[in-house]
């Protein structure tokens, strides 16, 4: 796990460093208990304005705090515990608001009594919904779930849907994609396998979207809503998001757990979008999931 997400690392850098003729910039970190990780940070590019592409691989004693964020239907039994953890974490915020944020997360951990399980998943969360996009990021990730197992994708599509739900604002993130979680199976290899096959998916996925919107047109009115948009994110991750509170609870590294944040956001009072405006129908789009892809 610790060679796929560092060679996933790479590739992802590497890829948007071509695209959009940047350069990473690296900080490495240790954990105060054990391991550390890598993190590769961009922020005021010309196309990407705030990227991160980290890994990590830490153990330690697992607090009683992060034990409940732990949701596994087993129970954890009595602790403390003491766990490993290797990780991939992907946060891209683009400049043009046409451009979709997008996130990816893929994950491993063991405990010390033997149990062990992957998670993971991305999702995509357009400022501006654009159908082809959305249909473009479902069917790479369809295709990858499909190699593996049949069920996956209708399985992890819904899941996803119901993890980004902003509940107080009634209202999704994005238009999902997969996320999945507790993931064990008889053959510990074909679970890595299908982790490692989704993490080679977010190239295909995303580089072509940013290629074909990181260039058009937008104004004040769209940087506007932009900032609208990206408070909901901010909203969510500091709200309801797993990851982010078993980062905070388990001593993690506050600069890497919190690199998902946007770099700008806006919170208007009453805010509403125009009745028959391009932000409204957006908003219409996000307040139920669709099925972006059918069999083909």
């Amino acid at each position: 796990m610790k060679q796929m997400v560092r060679e996933a690392q790479g590739s992802i850098t590497g890829a948007l460093e071509e695209l959009c003729s940047v350069q990473f910039v690296e900080d490495r970190w240790s954990h105060a208990e054990g391991g550390g990780g890598l993190s590769r940070i961009l922020q005021d590019g010309a196309t990407l304005e705030k990227a991160g592409v980290n890994v990590a691989s830490v153990w330690g004693t697992l607090p009683p705090e992060a034990e409940q964020v732990m949701l596994h239907k087993e129970g954890l039994g009595t602790g403390p515990h003491q766990f490993a953890a290797v990780g991939l974490s992907i946060v891209i915020h683009p400049r043009n608001p046409h451009a979709p944020i997008v996130h990816a997360n893929y994950r491993y951990f063991e405990l010390d009594d033997g149990r062990w399980w992957f998670g993971g998943g991305a999702d995509l969360t357009p400022i501006y919904v654009y159908s082809e996009d959305a249909e473009l990021f479902h069917r790479v990730h369809r295709d990858c779930c499909d190699r593996h197992d049949k069920t996956y994708y209708p399985r992890f599509k819904a899941w996803c849907d119901g993890y980004f739900d902003i509940k107080h604002r009634g209202e999704r993130r994005g238009v999902g994609g997969i996320f999945f979680d507790d993931l064990r199976t008889d053959d510990p290899e074909s679970a890595f396998a299908f982790v490692s096959d989704c993490a080679a998916s977010f190239l295909p996925a995303y580089i072509p979207i940013l290629a074909r919107r990181r260039d058009q047109e937008y104004g004040e009115r769209e940087l506007r809503w932009q900032g609208i948009r990206r408070s909901r994110y901010v909203e969510f991750n500091l709200m309801y998001d797993r990851g982010t509170r078993f980062g905070l609870r388990t001593g993690g590294r506050v600069e890497s757990i919190l690199m998902s944040m946007p770099p700008t956001a806006r919170w208007e009072y009453g805010h509403q979008p125009q009745a028959d405006g391009p932000e409204a129908r957006t908003l219409d789009l996000l307040r139920e999931p669709r099925d972006w892809v059918t069999k083909d």
